[in-house]
């Protein structure tokens, strides 16, 4: 059995350091990405939340990248969200840009009342591809 190893997008951001803990964790052939979120490379949120959503997937996609996927490769997404109602219809909105066509991976969405100082949060697991 392979050793886990820590991955980490070419433009790591501040949080990485600051709260320790990796971008992703490749072990065998799944990369599992920790939750990402809006942020700019100091570490703060986007101020707007549709900016927050789409700097996410960018970051996801960078991090994903990093790790030898891509969106495609994902199996398994999870969203966290401070206020699900009123950011719906945005994070659909944002959604339906990343994965314009189906196969989708399959989501889980899950309210919370807090993410330090963020609006929204995904996580996914990928299989890294042959």
């Amino acid at each position: 059995m392979t050793k886990p190893e820590a991955i980490f997008p070419a433009a790591r951001h501040a949080l990485y350091e600051q709260h320790g803990y990796s971008a992703a964790i490749k072990s065998g052939d799944l990369l599992f990405v920790s939750g990402q979120v809006g942020t700019r490379e100091d570490g703060s949120p986007q101020p707007e939340f549709k900016a927050q959503v789409e700097q996410a997937f960018a970051n996801l996609t960078e991090t994903l990248k990093a790790g030898g996927c891509t969106l495609s490769d994902i199996v398994d997404v999870t969203t966290f969200h401070t206020d699900p109602e009123a950011q719906f219809e945005t994070i659909m909105d944002v959604k339906a840009n990343v994965f314009p066509s189906a196969p989708y991976p399959n989501w889980t969405a899950i309210g919370v009342n807090w993410l330090a100082g963020f609006d929204f949060e995904i996580k996914v697991v990928a299989r890294i591809p042959e």
